[in-house]
């Protein structure tokens, strides 16, 4: 299939889109009396604004969007996060939703647009970087979700200053509660109203612990939690004869404070990251044709084997090093969403039986070796995956891999094939093209030589036979014998790379090799998330410095449930907390002795001893009194620790991010001009020294 026909091929598709776009529009126009939008015409009866605003327009697109399968993948996706912020307020969670995809699409489209104008000669690459976009698409609704999750945690900031000033009113936490959440124009405020539903409710210890379930963030939950015991035992005066309940308020206001400035300095460091990793895919085919125009003899190597491998290697290197960077911006701001286990499609696909009991043999056994190792790395990770899903996983990539890397190899051997057939055969100088004259003689000697190569490929023949066969041809009826053996000599090259282009014995080895190694991917990003959770193990420890410093002055509060506080809010040490607060029961000493010989940082210890010290010697608060003695100090030390991990992220995050950059300019363009250069010139100073000599 020539150029041409590939972008009449594009234009029509686009043509065919753009109708597609016209006639759903016009339909949309005739739906607009259906019952969907009568109810959302009901919902702003009444006021004052009539006019067609905003908030209808995104309304409708909501529907849309949910009954386009494509869309309605995304939709669902964005719905399970939002309704997490949103608290059971379905016109936000569709307004915010239907806002967020129209701006992917606004983004998506024109690069789409961009990406078939750049590329649209290299097919290959064109369905690689359309394929690229839907992992686009997933990063910038997560990030336009990042934005809304920060802007929820700064309106927490004025919602608890707000909070202070009530209940110095009321001196009732849920009346202050209820009174600063009826400003129902901000999300924090449906969070207020669903924690004073809660506290006033008949069982608030169980619906306390269903909304830890669904709580956006980790000070929700703290606020939440504090406010129930306040409740609960009643709020207390410390020694300055200040409210412990309004100190704890303040400790919360100030992690927060942390956090946002450790999102916005992440933010800063990363904005452009994930882009300059992505741009060196798009800037493949220009830069290809800058230099074939300009150095004409690089032809050889962009047109060819090598220039087609590179350009592979180069769009792989920018996929992982893509995916490295939004693991390590991933700052924790967006809550998983929740899915049933039985419901994902690796689930679904181990369920039928003839899979189940091929990845059953691959699955470790149980209380062997290699399984609690997987176990520990899962959990390690913070990863929701279950052994069997981790394993389909495992065995659909090291299958995607190996057919990948077979359909790579035979297209190698077709780009040879083609560089050979379509190329224009002529001496190329070392700077500029061909005019016009030498480059429709150049293309009819290949068309000539391409006779011979359909007529004679497959077959072993010598030089002598060839020569026959173009001796005796049409094309060389009047040629002279120095003519003739010029061709054989050019037609017996051409030949031998057309015949040795086929799948050979090592590339079946190389394409097994591959997918081992994919086989192990999952596992090796595993290890990377793992690395990042142990980075900000400083910042963990330091927040349960503050959950304890929050409940060690309240009355009733125990050892354990410090520790079911600190389960809660733990992702590095979740596994030996739970594993501590399952076996409390049992012996406390003993429990908590033994989550010290499964931790190694010095601060985790002392909290555990300090724990230790709590359950038979003396009180909490005399165990912790360093905490409240030293707040500042660890305030100033939380702060030092987040600027080294920022710094830390960002060395590492600039290391890889531009690391296809790099490559581009280093592998694709200066090495192989410099080295394709090099070797032209040798070979016309031996062709120059060969003449004189002569």
């Amino acid at each position: 299939m020539s150029t041409n026909q590939i972008l009449y091929i594009i234009m029509g598709i686009s043509g065919g889109l753009f109708v597609i776009t016209l006639i759903g529009y016009l339909i949309m126009r005739s739906m607009l009396n259906k019952s969907d939008i009568r109810k959302i015409k009901q919902l702003k009866e009444g006021t004052k604004e009539k006019k067609y605003t905003s908030d209808v327009m995104y309304q409708k697109l909501y529907i849309y969007f949910i009954k386009i399968p494509f869309l309605k993948r995304y939709v669902n996706k964005l719905r399970r996060k939002l309704e997490i912020i949103n608290v059971e307020d379905e016109y936000l969670t569709r307004k915010q939703t239907a806002k967020i995809i129209s701006n992917a699409i606004l983004i998506v489209v024109p690069l789409t647009i961009l990406i078939i104008v750049l590329t649209y000669q290299d097919f290959l690459l064109l369905s690689i970087l359309l394929l690229f976009e839907m992992f686009l698409i997933e990063t910038i609704m997560s990030g336009m979700v990042d934005k809304l999750d920060t802007k929820l945690l700064k309106q927490q900031i004025e919602f608890f200053a707000e909070i202070r000033h009530a209940y110095h009113e009321y001196n009732m936490v849920e009346e202050a509660i209820y009174e600063v959440s009826q400003n129902d124009q901000l999300e924090v405020s449906r969070q207020g109203e669903k924690i004073y539903e809660i506290l006033i409710s008949d069982d608030p210890e169980t619906e306390l612990e269903k909304y830890y379930d669904v709580a956006p963030n980790s000070y929700l939950k703290e606020f939440a939690g504090i406010s129930f015991l306040t409740r609960e035992f009643g709020d207390r005066k410390d020694e300055n004869g200040a409210s412990l309940y309004l100190k704890n308020l303040n400790n919360i206001t100030e992690e927060m404070q942390l956090e946002i400035l450790k999102r916005e300095k992440l933010d800063y460091v990363f904005q452009s990251l994930s882009v300059i990793s992505i741009v060196p895919v798009l800037c493949i085919q220009p830069l290809r044709n800058w230099a074939v125009s300009n150095f004409s003899f690089t032809s050889e190597f962009y047109d060819g084997k090598l220039g087609f491998i590179a350009q592979i290697l180069l769009v792989l290197v920018t996929f992982i090093c893509y995916i490295l960077t939004r693991k390590l911006k991933d700052n924790g701001a967006i809550k998983e969403e929740y899915k049933d286990p039985n419901k994902v499609w690796q689930m679904k696909l181990y369920n039928k039986p003839v899979i189940k009991k091929i990845v059953d043999l691959f699955i470790p056994k149980q209380k062997t070796k290699e399984y609690r190792k997987t176990v520990e790395l899962l959990k390690d990770a913070a990863s929701k995956q279950k052994m069997e899903t981790l394993y389909v996983n495992r065995i659909v990539v090291c299958i995607a891999v190996f057919f990948a890397s077979l359909f790579l190899f035979m297209q190698i051997h077709n780009v040879a094939i083609d560089y050979i057939y379509e190329n224009p055969t002529s001496e190329y100088d070392l700077m500029g093209e061909l005019n016009e004259t030498q480059e429709k003689a150049a293309i009819e000697l290949t068309k000539q030589d391409n006779y011979f190569l359909d007529k004679l490929k497959g077959q072993e023949l010598t030089w002598d036979q060839i020569r026959v066969e173009i001796k005796y041809s049409q094309f060389y009826q009047d040629a002279t014998d120095e003519e003739i053996d010029e061709a054989t000599t050019r037609i017996r090259d051409k030949l031998k790379v057309v015949n040795k282009e086929y799948l050979k014995w090592f590339e079946w080895l190389l394409a097994f090799v591959f997918s081992i190694g994919g086989y192990f991917a999952p596992m090796w990003l595993l290890m990377f998330q793992k690395i990042m959770r142990k980075l900000e193990i400083e910042n963990e420890v330091m927040q349960f410095q503050t959950i304890i410093l929050m409940l060690m002055k309240i009355e009733r509060v125990n050892v354990e449930m410090i520790l079911e506080w600190l389960e809660r809010y733990s992702n590095i040490f979740r596994e030996p907390i739970t594993k501590c607060v399952n076996n409390y029961e049992a012996g406390a000493w003993e429990a908590l002795e033994e989550l010290k010989n499964e931790i190694n940082n010095e601060q985790m210890l002392r909290i555990v001893e300090g724990l230790q010290s709590a359950v038979e010697k003396i009180p909490i608060r005399d165990a912790f009194d360093e905490l409240d003695n030293e707040r500042e100090y660890y305030q100033a030390k939380r702060k030092e620790s987040n600027e080294r991990l920022i710094k830390r992220k960002g060395m590492i995050g600039k290391a890889i991010g531009f690391t296809p950059l790099v490559g581009l300019f280093v592998g694709y363009l200066i090495v192989p001009l410099v080295g394709i250069g090099l070797i032209s010139m040798m070979n016309s100073f031996s062709t120059m020294s060969a003449m004189s000599m002569a």
